[in-house]
């Protein structure tokens, strides 16, 4: 499978202008999304994210591209990978996501701050390899396990640019919008 196409926000800018109408996915979890994202953007978590459906539902015309973008680019890029797979190539990824289009002077909607997938990753891991090494070292050796399991996980997710701990913690309570939040656009 081909790497998809990218843009960059500049160019991004430039069409959001002149196409009102642009279909920009933010793939991000409703949280990550209601805390910053572009005006333009709509919510459709990379986790419930159906292209057959998006195409089918697109906000413009079916000969423009559908774009991509969740916080820095890697997300996005498995959302293109999504499409391609699905059979839809008329897809291209926000180079640098919502924080390169914020510097890049882009409008954005402001809500509430939260923590980033990404840094709730770094947390769970962290705490399960010092749980783990902890319980190795004072209770039974085969607590190890534990740390030496997340290690791995991180090893895969590195080589592969998946990650099932993150996967999951988007599923989770906090990482999606309350029932009456009007600012989350989740589609």
């Amino acid at each position: 499978m081909s790497a998809s196409s990218t843009i960059t926000p500049d160019k991004l800018q430039e069409l959001m202008k002149s196409n009102p109408d642009l279909d920009l996915i933010d793939v991000r979890t409703p949280a990550e999304f209601q805390e910053l994202h572009v005006n333009v953007a709509r919510n459709i978590p990379l986790d419930q994210l159906d292209p057959d459906a998006v195409v089918k539902d697109r906000n413009g015309s079916s000969e423009e591209p559908v774009y991509m973008i969740c916080r820095s680019g890697s997300r996005g890029e498995m959302a293109c990978q999504k499409f391609q797979k699905a059979g839809h190539s008329n897809v291209v990824n926000v180079a640098g996501g919502t924080m390169a289009c914020e510097e890049a002077g882009l409008p954005v909607v402001r809500g509430r701050k939260v923590m980033s997938l990404e840094r709730q990753v770094r947390i769970a891991a962290g705490s399960l390899v010092v749980i783990g090494t902890a319980l190795g070292a004072f209770v039974h050796p085969g607590f190890l396990g534990i740390a030496a399991f997340v290690g791995a996980g991180l090893v895969f997710a590195g080589i592969t640019d998946t990650c099932g701990m993150g996967m999951m913690l988007a599923r989770m309570p906090w990482n999606q919008c309350s029932g009456n939040s009007s600012s989350c656009k989740v589609k």
